[in-house]
C-alpha cells in the first residue's frame, strides 16, 4: 500500500469544542474529503454540531449518537470517534432522509441516482457500498430499509440504529450540519480498495419455539405467544417465573426468526406490566420465533476476523455496528475487556447500536460491518 488514505481519531474530552479540535489535530491530513463520526449522547449536541461545522467546514461530514463507542482503543463511553476518508482512494457522498414514514421508492431512486452521479465524478469510483445511519427509536427502520434496499439493487449495504447511551429516550443522526430525529443518513462509499460487508452473531437455536398470536406491530409489542401471555410463555421456556425476568435475562436469551437456514435475532426491549413483551424489531402476528442461547462471543469474532484475513488480507479498518446488547452480555460475563481488545486488534471503529442493518433487514444482537482491505483493485498481492 502506498500513502495512507484512511484515518482514525477519537477524544474522551467532555467539552465539545475541545473534543472536536482533538479530532481535527489527529487527522491533520489535507487529503481527507469526508469524516464519519460516532458520539456519545452525553455531549451537548448543539455545541458539538457547531464545533464539527467549524472545524470541518470544507469537507463532508455525517454521523450519529451511540449506545457506546468503538474507538482506536476499543470500547469506550462518553467519547467521540471518527474516520477520515482520503480523496486519493475514496469518494463518500451523503443522502438525507428527514421523515422516515414518508420515504418512498421514488425518493430512494432519486437520492441514489444523485449519489451515484456525485461519486462517479471521482477517480476513486471503482466499487462501493452503502452505510445507513437511522434514528434508533423511530420504530420505522424496517419500512425505510425495505424501501431503500429496493432501489440499491446489487450495492451491498449495512448500518446501525443510533443510540443514546442506553437511556432509550432520543437518538440523533447528523447530516446537513445538524443533528436530526426521525431521520436517516445514507452514505455512498466508493473506493479503490477491496472490501467485504458482513454480519455475524454467536447465538445458537434451542428446541423452544413460539408463534406470535397477538401483536401490535405499530408498537413492536407482542401480547401473546402460543396463545398465552407473552411474558408467561417466555418465562416458562426459561423455567423461570415472570417476576424473575429482567433485561439481563432477556439479553442472554433472545428470540430469532429463521429465514432460509439463517437465524436473525429479535431482541426483547422490555417486559411490560401487562405481561406483554416489547421488542427492538418489528413483530407481527404469525411470526415463528426460536429461543436462542449464546455461544462464545470472543471465539465467534476470532473466527470471523481470521476468515476475513484469509479472503482480503488484514483490514486497514473495519467500520463496525455492534449491538449494545452484545456489549452488555460481555459485561455480564466479565469478558468486555477481552472483547474490547479483540476489536482494537482488528482495527474496528464504530458504535454500539440499538439495531443493525444488513441488506435491507433490521436485526438485533449482531456485529454488522464492512472490512476494508489494504489491496487496491487490480493491484498485485
Amino acid at each position: 500500500m502506498n500513502a495512507q488514505s484512511i484515518f482514525t481519531a477519537s477524544s474522551s474530552n467532555s467539552d465539545p469544542e475541545l473534543a472536536v479540535k482533538e479530532l481535527k489535530h489527529q487527522f491533520n491530513d489535507p487529503s481527507i474529503q469526508f469524516v464519519l463520526f460516532f458520539c456519545s449522547a452525553s455531549f451537548n449536541l448543539a455545541k458539538l454540531g457547531y464545533a464539527l461545522n467549524e472545524q470541518f467546514h470544507d469537507i463532508g461530514i455525517s454521523g450519529c449518537t451511540t449506545a457506546g463507542e468503538i474507538t482506536p482503543n476499543g470500547y469506550e463511553r462518553g467519547s467521540i470517534t471518527a474516520i477520515g476518508f482520503s480523496n486519493q482512494d475514496f469518494c463518500v457522498q451523503v443522502g438525507s432522509v428527514k421523515n422516515l414514514k414518508r420515504f418512498t421508492l421514488g425518493n430512494a431512486q432519486t437520492m441514489l441516482d444523485q449519489l451515484r452521479s456525485q461519486c462517479t465524478l471521482s477517480s476513486a469510483a471503482l466499487n462501493g457500498f452503502a452505510i445507513t445511519l437511522v434514528d434508533g427509536l423511530s420504530i420505522d427502520e424496517e419500512i425505510f430499509l425495505a424501501t431503500l434496499n429496493s432501489a440499491l439493487g446489487s450495492i451491498p449495504s449495512f448500518g446501525g440504529s443510533a443510540g443514546d447511551d442506553v437511556n432509550l429516550a432520543t437518538t440523533h443522526v447528523f447530516f446537513d450540519g445538524d443533528f436530526h430525529t426521525d431521520a436517516a443518513a445514507v452514505l455512498m462509499v466508493n473506493t479503490r480498495f477491496e472490501f467485504e460487508v458482513f454480519t455475524t452473531h454467536h447465538l445458537l437455536p434451542t428446541d423452544n419455539k413460539f408463534v406470535v398470536t397477538d401483536a401490535e406491530p405499530q408498537n413492536r409489542k407482542v401480547n401473546e405467544l402460543n396463545a398465552d401471555l407473552a411474558a408467561t410463555e417466555y418465562a416458562d421456556a426459561l423455567e423461570l417465573s415472570v417476576d424473575q425476568l429482567n433485561n439481563d435475562i432477556c439479553t442472554l436469551n433472545p428470540l430469532a426468526v429463521k429465514i432460509g437456514e439463517q437465524y436473525f435475532i429479535r431482541s426483547i426491549q422490555s417486559i411490560e406490566p401487562d405481561s406483554s413483551l416489547t421488542f427492538f424489531c418489528a413483530m407481527e402476528n404469525g411470526i415463528a420465533l426460536t429461543l436462542m442461547q449464546p455461544k462464545d462471543l470472543k471465539e465467534n469474532l476470532i473466527d470471523l476476523f481470521n476468515g476475513i484475513e484469509s479472503r482480503i488480507g488484514k483490514p486497514q479498518i473495519v467500520i463496525g455496528c455492534d449491538c449494545f446488547l452484545r456489549r452488555r452480555e460481555a459485561e455480564l460475563k466479565g469478558e468486555d475487556q477481552q472483547v474490547s481488545e479483540l476489536l482494537k486488534a482488528f482495527n474496528v471503529i464504530g458504535l454500539n447500536t440499538y439495531g443493525e442493518q444488513f441488506s435491507g433487514m433490521h436485526i438485533n444482537q449482531t456485529f454488522t460491518a464492512v472490512a476494508i482491505g489494504q489491496r487496491r483493485l487490480n493491484e498485485s498481492v
